[in-house]
């Protein structure tokens, strides 16, 4: 890298070129390379005329948004090379359809030719590097790029590659070892995760999330509300939020990892709370127990290094859980925003409404959809195209919700949040008849308190809990490292390291105070999490086959600053309750369609689902497409969809609440199908992580 660093270090380079062609890059840069004292100007000439010459015979643009163009000339005395970086891509042939915004001058006399080969190779080695390029697209200026090459030379080192990647999941023997170690990993970078959220990316994702994280939180309170009788709703579901949420990002072994109410939990809350109708039995109390006895033995299984366990988990089971809850949003914001349709039908609603409801909805999701994809167009300049990308989501909603204002006649449903901010539940349904219907009760009687009288039931009751409380902790430490493993997965090129003992440490921490006070359980979001982090990624785009592109992450901002502020948001929500009933529903719906399909992206079971509608001509060339026959790709694929199914079967079964199990099962499951399968095939199909071939096309 010598001849690069040279470069650097002399100032021969140029940050965003505005050329929107190959020759006005050609001619602005052999102005600046003789403007810069880097050639002569009497070369100048013959230099643009070879470049544009060698170009003719046959692109120099090598792949992953590189060029590098050369002309050797004996007028030349010395050997140089000259970076220049477009402001905006240029169309050069390069064999992975990229357009070119890296460019690297080669120049010098013909008796050094000889070295070009090496030299290329260089650059094509750095510029393979995903992380290095995003360096190279963030330099400001010179020591930008230095530090870019020092990094880099640090990652290719003989110490960094004969280490072996730490995936936390590497069993310790030691009581507290994985804890222990997650927490040595996490200190070591805990005030770049502070420094790395000082971004404009950061707010994007924080104004995107508050809105997708608060609406999910209120529904989830709703609906809480409806399970318990009244005993927990959407004021304890936004306090366990914020507070939650913002301790998570706060100590957190993973802060990408948002917490939030799920689906399975809010289907054991409310069997719990008929089991305590069926004996008679206080339900917070019992609630509080059965939530201490979690606590315990999460805290137990975060200690005994438990979540090793997910070295059993392969990305078979990473695809269909992740695809099952993408489902499960796309479903519920289809049949919410259908309802509208349907309630008009019915005359329950104004037609007007129902019309305007569905503008709203859909106009949220397109909108968020097409400004998310603005990066790749022409238009504006590149930082706007980043900016609305980036703002997206915020933008739509924002926009659609100005659009309902022009329409005050119509009446929208509005967002359905509590009063004032005090408990659900009122102190008599405290008392040891709890459990009976609360629709008798007094609305002028006296609120809980925020502490649970834990000590009010039978002793028996204390030590029966924890029977309940191994089902729930089974859940719970599925789905928590489940969605930690997805958002750890390879794909996403994290470099900070994973702390699955850690946050299962601190999930068993937030289950103990969250059920003393009566509030909802919390456990890491798949959704939502999967969106925090691509509302941090830098993407490139990608070409397949067909003239298709697809966008892969290069590099994520790895940072507790957004979800602590995402929280923040949601705990000052509840003093603007009043303001947010001025939200209509109807674009929150849109939202979250648009969270269930945007985390569909890179999700390789969708994408083999999607080749039996596809023409087999077009099937893009993959890493499994092209060693894996047809048939064994589509036979793999179908025992992942028969899996997925009996998940949403035994969802909607009444006996949902052994669902986890199901999904455990999904481990012996994949074991199993390695007999019908040969290891080389799995070996592709269930890939950790894209194989490194598929990205060097210069190779």
């Amino acid at each position: 890298m010598k001849r690069v660093r040279e470069a650097f270090e002399n100032g021969a380079f140029l940050l965003d070129l505005d050329a929107d062609n190959l020759d006005e890059v050609f001619r602005q840069s052999i102005v600046a390379m003789v403007g810069g004292g880097f050639l002569s100007p009497g070369n100048g000439a013959a230099i643009e005329q070879e470049l544009h010459r060698r170009e003719a015979v046959a692109s120099t643009a090598i792949g992953n948004a590189v060029a590098i163009p050369h002309a050797y000339l004996d007028g030349v005395e010395e050997p140089s090379i000259f970076f220049v970086r477009l402001r905006r891509g240029v169309d050069m042939g390069a064999p992975d359809l990229r357009p070119t915004r890296y460019v690297f001058i080669l120049v010098g006399p013909k008796d050094v030719a000889s070295e070009h080969l090496d030299t290329l190779t260089q650059i094509a080695r750095c510029m393979s590097d995903r992380e290095f390029r995003y360096d190279m697209r963030q330099a400001m200026r010179q020591s930008d790029l230095i530090d870019a090459l020092d990094a880099f030379e640090e990652r290719i080192s003989p110490e960094s590659r004969t280490r072996p990647v730490d995936d936390g999941l590497e069993y310790s023997g030691q009581f507290a070892g994985g804890f222990l170690a997650d927490l040595r990993r996490r200190l070591a970078c805990y005030w770049s995760d502070f420094r790395d959220g000082l971004q404009a990316k950061s707010l994007g994702s924080v104004l995107f999330l508050y809105f997708a994280c608060l609406a999910p939180t209120i529904t989830f309170g709703g609906l809480m509300e409806s399970a318990t009788g009244g005993r927990i709703g959407a004021t304890e579901m936004l306090l366990a939020t914020a507070v939650g949420g913002f301790l998570f990002s706060l100590f957190g072994g993973q802060p990408l990892l948002i917490l939030g109410g799920t689906g399975p939990h809010l289907v054991f809350t409310k069997v719990l709370y008929e089991l305590c109708v069926q004996f008679g039995l206080p339900f917070l109390p019992t609630y509080a127990w059965v939530g201490c006895w979690s606590a315990l033995f999460l805290i137990i299984l975060s200690l005994t290094d438990a979540s090793c366990l997910l070295k059993f988990f392969t990305r078979f089971t990473d695809e269909i859980f992740a695809l099952l809850i993408s489902v499960i949003f796309i479903q519920e914001s289809l049949k919410s925003i259908l309802r509208f349709l349907h309630d008009a039908h019915a005359e329950q609603i104004e037609h007007d409404t129902a019309f305007l409801a569905l503008l709203l909805s859909l106009g949220t999701f397109a909108g968020a959809m097409m400004l998310s994809r603005f990066r790749k167009t022409r238009y504006l300049s590149r930082g706007m195209r980043e900016f609305l990308a980036d703002f997206g989501p915020t933008i739509a909603l924002g926009s659609m919700m100005a659009f309902g204002l022009l329409f005050p006649q119509v009446a929208m449903e509005q967002l359905r949040v509590p009063d004032r901010l005090e408990p659900t539940a009122s102190s008599e349904m405290t008392s040891g008849n709890e459990a009976e219907p609360s629709g008798t009760e007094s609305t002028a009687s006296e609120k809980r308190p925020w502490l649970v009288s834990m000590f009010s039931l039978p002793v028996w009751v204390w030590f029966a809990s924890a029977i309940p409380a191994l089902l729930v902790t089974m859940l719970t430490f599925l789905e928590q490292n489940i969605t930690a493993r997805i958002v750890n997965s390879p794909d996403n090129h994290l470099k900070k390291g994973p702390g699955y003992h850690l946050d299962l440490f601190g999930i068993g921490i937030l289950r103990f105070l969250c059920s003393i006070c009566g509030l909802p359980w919390l456990v890491a979001a798949t959704v939502r999490s999967l969106n925090h982090v691509r509302s941090l990624a830098t993407v490139e785009e990608k070409s397949v086959a067909g003239g298709e592109t697809r966008e892969e992450i290069i590099h994520v901002n790895e940072t507790r600053v957004t979800g602590m502020a995402i929280s923040l948001l949601i705990g000052l929500s509840l003093f603007l309750l009043p303001l947010l009933k001025m939200v209509p529903i109807a674009v929150l719906y849109g939202l979250f369609l648009y969270m269930g399909v945007v985390s569909l992206g890179g999700n390789q079971f969708f994408e083999r689902l999607i080749l039996w509608v596809t023409d087999p001509t077009l099937y893009p060339k993959t890493h499994y497409t092209r060693t894996v026959r047809m048939w064994t790709i589509h036979r793999y694929t179908a025992i992942q969809v028969v899996c997925l199914a009996s998940l949403m079967l035994m969802s909607w079964s009444s006996i949902k609440v052994l669902f986890p199990l199901l999904i455990a099962l999904l481990v012996p499951i994949r074991l199993l199908i390695g007999n019908w399968f040969q290891e080389r095939d799995l070996a592709a199909l269930d890939a950790a992580a894209e194989p490194e071939s598929e990205e060097t096309h210069w190779v």
